[in-house]
């Protein structure tokens, strides 16, 4: 079985930028420099077959290249208990439409919907049920932001589970075309 996401991956001084903030709330688990992405689909398990569909399916999106750029910081929750830190991004409707072209081309390789809203977003850190107090790191950041850098391809990645975390593999890179019909 390959586990599986769709992302695109921030330049290299966006993804400085963003580790230098990574310090200050005890229990933190804080992303590594190679797992620092804005996911546009999460997939989950598939089988070989599935695999090679989903990659087929994502050649044949078409999406002009665009300019995003970091927007503050927040964090998810689920039943109150905070488990995910992350950096916002701006402006979110270009990454929108992207997510949803995605989106189409999973349904069409056979895979259900992502029923999930889509709020962009770049992971910083992940937390466990112990995590510290995260308020005062979202007050001193709440303003950041960053120079805007251009989305010209996204990738399908490979996630590998382990004790020290996750690892991502490169499967396929998909650049934009710039006759976008939309």
């Amino acid at each position: 079985m390959h586990r599986l996401f769709v992302a695109i991956r921030p330049p290299a001084d966006i993804r400085a930028g963003l580790i230098a903030l990574m310090n200050g709330i005890n229990g933190a688990r804080w992303q590594d420099d190679d797992q620092l992405h804005i996911t546009l689909r999460f997939i989950g398990e598939v089988d070989r077959h599935q695999a090679n569909d989903v990659a087929d399916a994502l050649a044949n999106i078409r999406f002009s290249p665009f300019r995003t750029a970091l927007s503050g910081v927040g964090c998810f929750d689920r039943k109150g208990h905070v488990n995910a830190l992350w950096a916002g991004m701006e402006p979110r409707a270009p990454l929108a439409r992207l997510h949803r072209k995605v989106d189409r081309a999973c349904i069409a390789a056979g895979l259900p919907p992502d029923d999930r809203s889509y709020l962009p977003h770049i992971t910083l850190a992940r937390f466990g049920r112990t995590a510290g107090p995260m308020d005062a790191f979202i007050a001193l950041h709440a303003g950041l932001a960053s120079a805007p850098f251009t989305v010209d391809e996204f990738a399908l990645y490979e996630s590998h589970l382990s004790q020290n975390g996750s690892t991502y593999h490169l499967i396929e890179r998909y650049r934009a075309d710039r006759n976008d019909p939309e």
